[in-house]
């Protein structure tokens, strides 16, 4: 078995040496991944801005993008979200706006080094406008930014001009919709594993049954020719996936895409992979089966695509339960490991290698769907450590209101629907989902310190309502339903069903008023060692402290994640009151917080120059849930 590993790792130490080319190889003190590290840990080990001093903290610089000026006369401003993590390759910050610029800006100043625009036609049918960020390849001369664009292109950067490459692909641009279709997008950042850069995708799973496949594809650094692509959706009978797909057209389900971001391993040739739901996300009578391997963490060897290993984490979803965070590669108990975190608010552990749970984990039973032609899978994996957070219960002594009237119509609201349990099926009269499809675990995500063995997430703690209801019938319940009316359509083309989903808040001057009771987000700190939660509390406020005392105790819907440092802090904004925070990572108390000019849906990161700490934010605000938008990015040190 060694001579065979050791065999083994030389046929492809040509392939390793290209890996460490890659700029997150040139110091630890760097952030020149979205995660930091390949493998997504967001960990820094700096500590000059630490816990006895984070108070302290100041601005000491901003930079304007001047983002919602591309915003005029689009619409886009009700759809844009600034959720991009900066990286930083030697002395230069790199990060992409919601429109897909790209800017390049001193880390130490702040000034602006150039701009790159790739034109994204804002016109366009959205539904959300975003990006999260940049991959670098290479370093000096010869580095090159990559962006994947919510239009459906890959494009190659030169990090030294703000030019595209003109070798790779066409004139620096690949096309991600090349045989796939006009839905094809991409929102998060590719990963790069030697000389290949490889992309998931994003699209909608809700409005029809065939939509594009989720193909993952690995383009040549260089000249960006596909090297290999794998679908989700396995169309080869040999696999041992292709019969978890049951009924005639069930091989052209689509999605199951990639849409978060994937982690890799460059020493072992591996590439993680979260997979999401299958079209649609609500009806699956199309796709009798388990549907392997959509809902699974995918182990894929990096410079070929084949698949080494998967785990599923939804059999059969019918929840849209996507694995939106980025898995975490961190090693437990002397193994290399890999953490999945879930909307469900589960955590699995596994072997990095195999695939096996390093932690216990139960198949259990669930309740059977009552939708005719739907057949939901009997049993679903919990994990038994760590125990599952956020929602994980709910009944009409769930209800919360803010005064006697509006509890007694969340009471009232909460009895008219069905539930029994995380994994209670879509139903004609309408299911609470809880945790619903926002998380749970988002795609904010986890960080980990590899120091004390923590583990830290932030989590929603928001109950969605979802109504399967037959297309012949839609016009007719509309009209004497008008919740029905309101809620959000999922036209799911190709089956007997249209999804109606809604949310169990209020939405009025006030901003979200919540019929479920607080706290709705929170911060929570896990010790991986034992599984133990060392720690909850609310994160952020989303109703006015000045009208309601109690708001800081009750927490905030959030997206955006944390990142981790060696000065015992955890940094996160996230949360809808536009504030940033660091809160003590041994006991979660809040440490510090600033009021940003803008609200901040993003990831921070931190890097040190000069012998000065940095902490950078993205603060644009996410037109969707309302909150303040602008174009700020922000970097905090010690005076």
């Amino acid at each position: 078995m060694a001579l065979s590993l050791a065999k083994q790792t030389h046929m492809r130490l040509p392939f390793i040496l290209l890996s460490l080319l890659a700029p997150g190889f040139l110091g630890a003190q760097t952030w020149s991944f979205y995660g930091q590290d390949p493998g997504g840990k967001r960990y820094s080990p700096l500590s000059r801005i630490n816990d006895r001093n984070v108070s302290r903290l100041v601005p000491a610089w901003t930079f304007r993008t001047g983002e919602l000026v591309t915003y005029a006369g689009t619409g886009a401003m009700d759809k844009a979200a600034f959720e991009a993590t900066p990286i930083l390759v030697g002395r230069t910050l790199y990060f992409s706006t919601p429109s897909d610029r790209v800017f390049a800006v001193d880390a130490e100043t702040g000034k602006q080094h150039w701009v790159y625009d790739p034109k994204v036609d804002l016109h366009a049918g959205y539904s959300e406008i975003s990006n999260r960020g940049v991959a670098a390849w290479g370093h000096g001369d010869s580095l090159r930014l990559f962006i994947g664009t919510i239009d459906g292109r890959l494009i190659a950067i030169g990090g030294s001009n703000g030019k595209p490459v003109r070798n790779f692909g066409l004139d620096g641009v690949v096309n991600l919709r090349d045989g796939y279709g006009e839905e094809v997008q991409e929102t998060s950042p590719p990963v790069i594993v030697g000389d290949l850069v490889i992309a998931g995708s994003s699209m909608g799973d809700n409005q029809r049954f065939n939509q594009p496949p989720g193909v993952v594809r690995a383009y040549d650094v260089h000249t960006g020719k596909l090297r290999w692509s794998w679908d989700p959706v396995t169309k080869d009978p040999s696999d041992s996936g292709y019969a978890t797909w049951m009924g005639p057209h069930a091989h052209e389900s689509g999605a199951a895409n990639a849409w978060s971001i994937l982690s890799a391993d460059p020493a072992r040739d591996m590439v993680f992979v979260p997979t999401t739901c299958p079209s649609p996300d609500y009806y699956g009578g199309e796709r009798l089966g388990a549907n392997l391997y959509a809902n699974s963490l995918v182990a894929l060897r990096a410079s070929t695509g084949k698949r080494i290993w998967s785990f599923q984490v939804v059999h059969h979803d019918i929840w849209d339960f996507d694995i939106a965070a980025q898995p975490v590669l961190i090693r437990f108990a002397g193994l290399p490991a890999v953490v999945i975190g879930t909307k469900m608010g589960f955590i699995y552990v596994l072997d990095r290698l195999t695939g096996k749970p390093l932690l216990p984990v139960e198949e259990r039973p669930v309740p059977a769907s009552a939708v005719a032609g739907e057949q939901a899978w009997p049993t679903q994996p919990f994990p038994v450590r760590p125990a599952p957070l956020g929602l994980q219960g709910m009944s009409v002594d769930s209800a919360w209101g803010p005064d006697p009237e509006e509890l007694r119509e969340a009471r009232d609201r909460i009895a008219k629907f069905r539930y029994e349990g995380p994994f209670t099926p879509p139903s004609p009269e309408g299911t609470i989902m809880a945790p619903g499809n926002v998380g749970g675990i988002h795609w904010g995500g986890m960080c980990y310190d590899p120091s004390t063995g923590m583990l830290y997430t932030n989590i929603n703690r928001v109950a969605a309502v979802i109504r399967m209801i037959p297309r012949d019938r839609v016009d007719s319940i509309g009209r004497s339903d008008g919740e029905v009316l309101r809620a959000e359509t999922g036209r799911q083309r190709g089956t007997p069903y249209v999804m109606k989903r809604d949310y169990l808040f209020k939405a009025d001057s006030r901003g979200f008023v919540m019929q479920t009771r607080p706290p709705w987000g929170t911060l929570v700190g896990i010790d991986l060692r034992t599984g133990d939660k060392k720690w909850e509390v609310p994160l952020g406020y989303q109703l006015d402290p000045a009208r309601y005392p109690d708001a800081k105790k009750w927490g905030s819907v959030n997206f955006g994640g944390a990142i981790v440092t060696c000065g015992h802090l955890v940094f996160i904004a996230a949360s809808v009151d536009g504030h940033f925070r660091a809160f003590d990572s041994r006991t979660g108390d809040v440490r510090w917080e600033y009021a940003l000019p803008a609200s901040a849906q993003a990831t921070p990161m931190t890097y040190e120059l000069g012998g000065r700490q940095y902490v950078v934010i993205c603060a644009g605000g996410h037109g969707k849930l309302h909150t303040r938008e602008g174009d700020y990015v922000m970097a905090f040190a010690l005076p």
